[in-house]
């Protein structure tokens, strides 16, 4: 048995210790929010913060997870409230919506370590990919939340 702290909340799961940690979040703990898209950690869609520290999911085989506090975009807030959420929505960042998750944990990270970035720190620390291309939207979100309050 590996435990683990998801969003709070202790875990006990029966599985291989190389399952990548995204395939426990979704079909262990039946939390849909984070998503799979390449598989080799590229893309961003999979992305966890993992004690604070942006992980991709889809290549952190769970035993390596076991005693940290592990956070997806469920944790976030239970009612949107959290401000980059709500930054996200005033700057209709989503389209299609599937790489959100990981884009909104990956600006809360950046936001974390840089409460004010200029465009050119945004650009350069969120690497997750989205197919619509909303990045500037994206860019105007992230601005907006640094404004609002610690994210």
């Amino acid at each position: 048995m590996i435990k683990l702290n998801v969003n709070g909340e202790a875990h006990s799961v029966d599985v291989d210790a190389d399952m990548p940690l995204l395939w426990v979040i979704r079909d262990e703990l039946h939390l849909s929010g984070t998503k799979f898209g390449c598989g080799i950690g590229a893309c961003g869609a999979c992305t966890v913060l993992v004690d604070g520290q942006l992980r991709r999911s889809c290549m952190l085989p769970v035993g390596a997870a076991a005693g940290t506090a592990i956070t997806t975009i469920e944790g976030i807030s239970t009612d949107r409230s959290h401000p980059v959420q709500q930054a996200w929505v005033a700057e209709s960042v989503p389209q299609c919506g599937y790489c959100q998750s990981g884009m909104i944990l990956a600006a809360i990270s950046l936001l974390r370590q840089n409460p004010h970035p200029t465009d050119a720190d945004i650009d350069t620390a969120m690497t997750n990919l989205c197919r619509c291309g909303t990045y500037n939207r994206v860019r105007k979100a992230i601005h907006r939340a640094a404004g609002s309050s610690t994210a």
